[in-house]
């Protein structure tokens, strides 16, 4: 599956980050509760914050690639952006976090602001994250840097049809762990995603946002 930030109405940006739609909030985070959904996380053509007090992944690796975004919510034009394609066979996530910010013509802006993991992580199998920009501290086990990408095992494989750069290279570990997390994003794909003590919030203040 290519990897893709897709389009929708303005009202379906903000309403999906981390769940389908507003309306659906409520079965769908019961159900990510439970383990029993697969997940696909985009914005249409715009990024999302995400932030974590920490973060302990097994089989990670990194390496850039591609995403194609709408350039209006229309849907009528796209662009590539670069981005670096971070994935975990399996992440432990401690009080994360996820906002989205959407300009409301004759509204203003409206954020939705998405917490879980406070008290039990947030679980994930297979995640992939496509990162704009990171800032955290980094702590890699048995890591190598410059494994090209398709020779890298130690994380999940590359997404088929995904857009990886041509002729880059990645890197690998058998462990990462990151605490202070900041980061903004294009989109999130992960196998299972438990998002344990899910707590959603649609409000007008910037405060709501992560950071």
């Amino acid at each position: 599956m290519e990897s893709q930030v897709r389009g929708g109405t303005r009202w379906k940006r903000f309403a999906v980050v981390m769940v389908p739609s507003v309306a659906a909030a409520a079965c769908v985070g019961v159900g990510l509760a439970q383990g029993a959904l697969a997940a696909s996380f985009s914005v249409s053509g715009q990024q999302f914050k995400v932030s974590a007090e920490h973060l302990k992944g097994t089989g990670f690796a990194q390496y850039g690639g591609i995403d194609t975004v709408y350039e209006t919510t229309e849907g009528k034009s796209t662009k590539p952006v670069p981005v670096a394609i971070s994935s975990f066979k399996t992440a432990k996530i401690t009080n994360m976090c996820q906002s989205v910010a959407t300009p409301i013509p004759g509204i203003g802006t409206v954020y939705l602001r998405l917490d879980a993991g406070r008290e039990k992580p947030v679980t994930a199998k297979n995640l992939y994250i496509d990162v704009a920009q990171l800032d955290a501290n980094a702590t890699f086990e048995d890591i190598d840097i410059g494994v090209a990408v398709r020779d890298q095992n130690r994380g999940p494989d590359v997404k088929q049809g995904e857009k990886v750069l041509p002729g880059g290279f990645a890197q690998q570990a058998k462990t990462a762990t990151l605490t202070k997390v900041e980061q903004t994003a294009w989109a999130t794909t992960a196998g299972t995603f438990t998002l344990n003590g899910l707590s959603m919030k649609l409000g007008m203040k910037k405060e709501m946002e992560c950071f």
